[in-house]
């Protein structure tokens, strides 16, 4: 069979999105399309919303949309997946004969630096989203798409008309910070039952740091230590964690949009983040 993958951060789902899925339904020549949440871009450092949220989003999205189908692929992997591997995993796992490839117009001067570029173009063929008048090779074969917005702008200027309307709300909500403030209101009481000290959470946003927030909490030792770190990496999971590092003394757990501090008092007095982090303006301390 024909098929067309479709991959993105999805962060958030928003009517370009939505107009390229039915434009490719519509007019490419497959049977079935695969649409594909990243659990981060290979080319980004962080992703806002956690990936299983982003998920369920996209499946929401695709919910009445006949041969369309949400791959959980890349997510599955907990790590920035290539192209290339998305495209194997399909050929191994589907019986197809052609494989199209959606890609923004905005990647087009980037595809050479994509993993295994040269193996990837015998496997697929381009199909280009048109956007904001950029200009696409001759060679390659064009989606026409009118609608001209991105996520990492809708974030900054979140706008009802932009989103898809069956998962707006979900959207509008999560990116207005009352999930952000769940998200954080859950660590904090997970730490707290698990007999962390000192727990202090502080807002970044307004601060041009690379993350939106921090948390961060004493530890009753070395092994207490470990073990809120081994809790942590279960517990959040599913929330996505880009990256962890791990020591008796001071473990960080890096959530793309967050930071999780947690440091032996020895060390907490030594490095006084609190201070660093914003002159104690912290949401909650216990």
């Amino acid at each position: 069979m024909n098929v067309a993958v479709y991959g993105g951060s999805f962060d958030p789902p928003h009517i370009g999105h939505e107009e390229i899925i039915k434009e490719s339904l519509k007019t490419l020549d497959i049977e079935q399309l695969f649409v594909v949440p990243t659990y981060l871009n290979p080319f980004k450092n962080a992703f806002f919303a956690p990936a299983q949220i982003r998920l369920k989003w996209v499946e929401k999205l695709l919910f009445n949309t006949p041969r369309a189908q949400v791959l959980d692929f890349e997510i599955k992997q907990n790590r920035p997946v290539p192209s290339i591997e998305t495209i194997q995993y399909i050929l191994e796992n589907y019986d197809t004969d052609t494989i199209y490839l959606i890609i923004g117009a905005d990647n087009v001067l980037d595809l050479p630096k994509w993993k295994d570029y040269k193996s990837l173009q015998k496997l697929v063929t381009f199909v280009v989203a048109t956007r904001d008048g950029l200009n696409i090779p001759k060679n390659l074969q064009k989606l026409d798409i009118n609608v001209t917005i991105s996520s990492t702008l809708l974030r900054e200027n979140l706008k009802r008309e932009y989103l898809p309307i069956m998962i707006a709300d979900e959207i509008l909500e999560f990116y207005t910070g009352k999930q952000m403030n769940q998200r954080i209101e859950n660590i904090i009481k997970f730490l707290d039952e698990k007999k962390a000290e000192n727990i202090e959470a502080f807002d970044m946003r307004e601060k041009d740091y690379f993350v939106d927030d921090v948390i961060i909490a004493t530890t009753l030792g070395m092994k207490h230590g470990t073990s809120l770190a081994d809790y942590l990496k279960k517990e959040l999971k599913a929330d996505g964690i880009l990256d962890i590092e791990q020591s008796d003394e001071w473990s960080v757990i890096d959530m793309g949009d967050m930071l999780i501090h947690l440091m032996s008092p020895e060390y907490r007095a030594m490095y006084n983040l609190e201070e660093f982090l914003s002159g104690r303006d912290a949401k909650e301390q216990y």
